[in-house]
């Protein structure tokens, strides 16, 4: 695996609560692991929330036992979740803080992935798809048939998530399996990449790239150029 990974503020915020982190070489029982976490709270609680919940998380999962990348990222973000809770409780500075969370693993040619939130995963080839789904206010109007997909886009209540690490007693993320084809490129953002740029552009600037360094700087870039509205946290792995 080949990755690489950067957040950036944005052209509008003054704090960047995304954190990421990327590593093709193996972290405990995992042979490899990508994430972006996009905080949420006050001032500093959103911050403190994303960068806490990724360091506890690679602290968990070198220390997990079992072999299988589901159950390792399961219990990781288990403690997490109850860690985050709790800190929330004890200090008021970071009461109501929480963080979304995407993560994924390549193992074998097959990429497992778990989220939690509206950060995203992708799968780019041919065509780009999504395969997490948004936990989001949004994505539930759309799913029921009350909201048009090309207008959730724009919906004024985009950015009310209904599923985050922090927020309850327990977490309950999504996990997939995807066979992955050898030229599939796999991108995890947060919500400032997918809510400033269209699927189709992401997917062209991704394959015009062969480097994920160089495909990274051009959404980032490519995502202010639109208005940067939000923090913008991007990492793109490739077998």
């Amino acid at each position: 695996m080949i990755s690489y990974g950067k957040t950036d503020v944005g052209k509008v915020r003054s704090i960047n609560q995304d954190n990421i982190f990327f590593s093709d070489e193996p972290i405990g029982k995992l042979p490899n692991i990508y994430i972006v976490a996009d905080g949420m709270g006050g001032h500093k609680a959103g911050d403190f929330a994303s960068a806490y919940a990724v360091k506890r998380f690679i602290e968990e999962i070198k220390e997990g036992t079992h072999s299988n990348p589901i159950t390792i990222i399961k219990k990781a973000l288990s403690e997490v979740n109850k860690e985050i809770v709790a800190l929330s409780e004890e200090n008021n500075e970071y009461r109501g803080m929480g963080t979304t969370f995407v993560a994924a693993v390549v193992q074998k040619g097959k990429l497992y992935v778990a989220n939690v939130g509206d950060s995203r995963l992708y799968v780019i080839g041919d065509k780009i798809k999504q395969i997490t789904l948004d936990h989001s206010l949004v994505e539930e109007l759309i799913r029921t048939g009350q909201l048009e997909r090309r207008k959730g886009r724009y919906h004024p209540e985009k950015n009310i998530i209904t599923r985050a690490i922090g927020v309850g007693e327990e977490v309950i993320p999504d996990f997939f399996e995807i066979e992955l084809k050898d030229e599939d490129r796999i991108l995890l953002c947060s919500d400032g990449l997918s809510n400033m740029i269209e699927d189709d552009e992401i997917r062209d600037i991704v394959m015009d790239n062969p480097l994920p360094k160089e495909s990274v700087e051009q959404l980032i870039d490519r995502a202010n150029y639109y208005g940067g509205k939000d923090n913008i946290g991007v990492v793109i792995a490739v077998q």
